[in-house]
């Protein structure tokens, strides 16, 4: 596994990476470097002035000429220094040294005094809040009970809380003030990405100047591409009126005269030039001028199978998507699924058509019993004018080699792709059409 594989994907992980990480780390070295040295020290200070007071404690109570001016001497020591203090000690201490685990300074304390005061008996650091020690003594074991508080600071808590509060209400500033400058690029982005499919969504530019430097070359870029595709429509449909014209009155004029084979034969060669001229400009107009609309998949499958059987063709259509709408356009998707049912009745018996849908793609899958295309020639054949074969020559009644570019124009412009393999099941040609929800 790389580092770039667990790394976020999106800008706005990446960016919340940017900004946290360093804060954490931040935290982790203050919290090692001034809590392990500055409280330990502390720590270290305020024990030694408890060994101070012990070391007093078991000197006056050992220079006591008896037990009971002892116990007095002891007395009169806990109210001034503001301990509890029994002789002798009503009961033993555990046999070790006893601290939680959580408890780090208590370490330092322990060892403190340890090496202050190696006679010092078991130091339990259990009850909360206080210090239960065993002073040896001439006259028996002292009971010794002190605040915590002498030993080490109270609250080295309270550092950790305000850093860790501090850092997340900056850090939720931070991000707020960060996601309003990464929308403008999600805008953006998304508004491409419409373009992309063929929609036109609105679009301002916003954010920082560099943000909106790119906005404004995308909106002159989405402008111009717009009026290319106008003046491109127009030429078409006035090349199409030129082209057309000629051929009807070409076919009136045959139609006319008498029916005999090479009058049959020049029809023929009339109808082919309107069919190449057909595709030719499906080809060169695509569908960006289209208009998009939800519908149902399904409805054009069963449309495109209904066409191709008036032919007495078959063409057999299997549902998976369910009941859904889908926004796209539907003439092209239409012009898309009818030329890859028209390749694979001309290359075979019959054809499949599968519909499939989920979340994030609509697939249409047409399927047939032909021969097939090589793997090493699929993408040659996704080539415009691609003919692979004679059987694919226009004079021979095969097409001119856009059917399947045509296609996958219109499936990119959808934001998807046109995927061609073997069928497993009829053993033909599988074409899929993925189209982007």
């Amino acid at each position: 596994m790389s580092f770039k594989s667990i790394m976020p994907r999106s800008l706005y992980g990446r960016a919340a990476l940017i900004l946290i990480v360093p804060i954490v780390t931040i935290q982790l070295v203050v919290s090692v470097t001034f809590i392990q040295r500055h409280f330990e020290k502390v720590t270290r200070q305020l024990t030694g002035g408890v060994i101070a007071e012990l070391v007093l404690i078991e000197g006056e109570v050992n220079a006591a000429s008896t037990p009971d001016a002892a116990r007095v001497r002891l007395a009169e020591l806990a109210r001034t220094l503001q301990i509890k203090a029994v002789l002798p000690a009503p009961d033993p201490l555990p046999p070790a040294d006893r601290r939680e685990f959580y408890d780090l300074s208590g370490r330092v304390v322990i060892d403190t005094l340890r090496g202050g005061f190696p006679e010092l008996g078991p130091v339990d650091l259990i009850t909360d809040g206080d210090v239960n020690l065993q002073l040896p003594s001439r006259w028996g074991q002292i009971g010794l009970q002190l605040d915590r508080g002498r030993f080490s600071a109270s609250n080295p808590h309270q550092l950790l809380v305000l850093m860790i509060v501090a850092s997340v209400l900056l850090t939720i500033i931070a991000f707020m003030f960060l996601s309003n400058q990464l929308r403008p690029i999600k805008l953006l982005a998304e508004a491409a990405e419409a373009f992309g499919k063929g929609q036109i969504i609105p679009y301002r530019p916003r954010g920082a100047t560099e943000v909106r430097a790119a906005g404004n070359a995308f909106l002159d870029m989405r402008s111009r591409i717009e009026r290319q595709i106008e003046q491109r429509t127009l030429m078409l449909s006035g090349v199409s009126h030129d082209l057309r014209t000629p051929l009807t009155r070409l076919r009136l004029g045959l139609s006319m005269l008498p029916e005999d084979d090479e009058t049959q034969a020049l029809l023929g060669d009339v109808a082919d030039m309107e069919r190449l001229v057909g595709e030719f400009l499906s080809f060169a107009r695509g569908d960006a001028t289209e208009e998009s609309a939800e519908v149902d998949p399904m409805a054009i499958a069963r449309k495109v199978a209904e066409n191709a059987g008036r032919s007495g063709q078959q063409v057999a259509v299997n549902g998976g998507a369910g009941d859904i709408r889908v926004r796209l356009r539907p003439q092209a998707v239409t012009r898309a699924l009818e030329n890859l049912v028209g390749n694979a009745l001309r290359y075979g018996s019959r054809a499949v058509i599968t519909v499939l849908a989920n979340e994030r793609a609509l697939r249409y899958v047409v399927e047939d019993d032909g021969p097939g295309i090589p793997e090493t020639r699929i993408d040659e054949a996704l080539s415009p004018f691609a003919r692979l074969d004679d059987a694919r020559d226009p004079n021979r009644g095969g097409g001119v080699g856009l059917g399947l570019s045509i296609a996958s124009d219109i499936a990119r412009s959808h934001g998807g792709s046109l995927r061609l393999g073997r069928s497993e099941t009829l053993g033909g040609l599988r074409a899929e059409l993925m189209l982007a929800r």
